[in-house]
C-alpha cells in the first residue's frame, strides 16, 4: 500500500515507533517503509523501502534515551533522504535531546543544543518540528524554519475535571518556569505559586523558598522535562509540608532516567502526568499517566504539507 497522500510521506526511526504510528493514524495514512538496523559492530544501517523523489518527507524521531543512537538514526535517515532526492525533509523531533545544554554556565563548556541544530541542518533537514524546548531561544540556533509546539493545552485539559477552580493552584518548580506555569494557569483560570531553589550540581536540587499561598489547595507542579525526578518530588514534599491538600505533577517530556520512577512512586504526589513524546510503559507505575500529543503533530504535519498556517496549532 502506498504511504503517500499527495506528495507526503511519514517515516520513523526506532525511538518512538508507536507515537509515529499514532501520528499516521491521525493523518489517515500508513507509516512509510523505513528500517533502521545495526551491523554487528553497532554501526547503523538505514533502508527506505519506497520512492521519496520529490516528496514532502516527515521523519518522526525524538532524540530520547539512548540519545546518541537515536540522534544518529535521525541524521542517517535525513542523509539517505537527501541522497534519494526527497523534495523537502522535515525533522519531526517531539523531544529535542541536549536542549538543556543551551548556554555556557562555566568555562570550557559546550553549547550542545546549538551543535545538534547545526548537525541537523548540515545533514539536510529543511525544517524542524518540535515541542516544548527547554529554552525557547533554541529556535534561533537554527538557520531553517522551526515550528515549536506546546503541550500545555493537553496537560491542562487533563486536570480540568480533577481540580476545582476555587481551591487549586499551579506551581512552578523554579523561577525559570514561571512563564510556563502562567500559561498553564491561564488555561484553568488558577493562581500560581513559585518554588525558589538552588541547584548545587547537575541532577541535585535544594528547595529554598515558596512564593505564594498554597495552604489547603490542590497544587499542580508544571515542568517541561522531568529527568531523575529529584526536583519535582522534593517540590511536592515542600508543598505538602506547607499545607497543600493534594499535589499533582506534570511535564511534557518524561525522560525518567535512573531512580525517577521509584521516586515518583514513593512521592507524595497523587498523580504525575506526561505526554507521549517519549515512550513510557504506564504499567510500571500506576501513579504516572500519559496523554497524547500525536494529534497536534499530525495537524502540524498536515498544515506544513499543504503550506497552510499552523498558528492555530500553537494556540490549541
Amino acid at each position: 500500500m502506498n504511504s503517500c497522500v499527495g506528495d507526503m510521506i511519514v517515516l520513523s526511526g526506532n525511538a518512538n515507533l508507536e507515537f509515529s504510528k499514532a501520528v499516521c493514524a491521525e493523518l489517515g495514512i500508513p507509516l512509510g517503509q523505513c528500517e533502521v538496523t545495526q551491523f554487528s559492530d553497532g554501526e547503523l544501517n538505514v533502508n527506505i523501502g519506497e520512492t521519496v523523489r520529490g516528496k514532502d518527507v516527515f521523519v518522526v524521531q525524538p532524540t530520547c534515551s539512548p540519545v546518541n543512537d537515536h540522534l544518529m538514526e535521525l541524521l542517517i535517515i535525513i542523509d539517505a533522504l537527501m541522497r534519494a532526492s526527497a523534495g523537502r525533509i522535515n525533522a519531526v523531533v517531539p523531544y529535542y535531546g541536549y536542549a538543556r545544554q543551551d548556554r555556557k554556565t562555566k568555562a570550557r563548556e559546550p553549547i550542545t543544543a546549538k551543535l545538534v541544530a547545526d548537525i541537523l541542518t548540515v545533514a539536510g533537514a529543511d525544517r524542524v518540528v518540535t515541542m516544548d524546548l527547554h529554552a525557547g531561544q533554541i529556535q534561533g540556533y537554527f538557520n531553517i524554519p522551526v515550528d515549536h509546539l506546546s503541550a500545555i493545552s493537553r496537560l491542562a485539559t487533563h486536570f480540568k475535571d480533577i481540580v476545582n477552580k476555587e481551591d487549586a493552584c499551579v506551581v512552578s518548580p523554579d523561577l525559570g518556569g514561571v512563564t510556563r506555569a502562567r500559561n498553564f494557569a491561564t488555561r484553568l483560570d488558577l493562581p500560581i505559586a513559585i518554588i525558589e531553589k538552588r541547584r548545587p550540581k547537575a541532577n541535585v536540587s535544594e528547595v529554598m523558598n515558596l512564593i505564594g499561598d498554597i495552604e489547603g489547595k490542590d497544587c499542580i507542579i508544571v515542568d517541561d522535562i522531568v529527568d531523575t525526578a529529584g526536583t519535582i518530588c522534593k517540590a511536592a514534599a515542600v508543598l505538602k509540608e506547607r499545607g497543600a491538600k493534594r499535589v499533582f505533577g506534570c511535564a511534557t517530556h518524561g525522560v525518567l532516567s535512573g531512580p525517577a520512577v521509584e521516586r515518583i512512586r514513593e512521592s507524595v504526589m497523587d498523580q504525575f502526568v506526561i505526554t507521549d513524546t517519549i515512550p513510557f510503559d504506564t504499567s510500571i507505575c500506576d501513579k504516572i499517566k500519559v496523554v497524547t500529543v500525536a494529534d497536534l503533530f499530525a495537524e502540524s504535519i498536515r498544515r506544513i504539507n499543504t503550506n497552510c498556517s499552523i498558528s492555530q496549532v500553537f494556540d490549541a
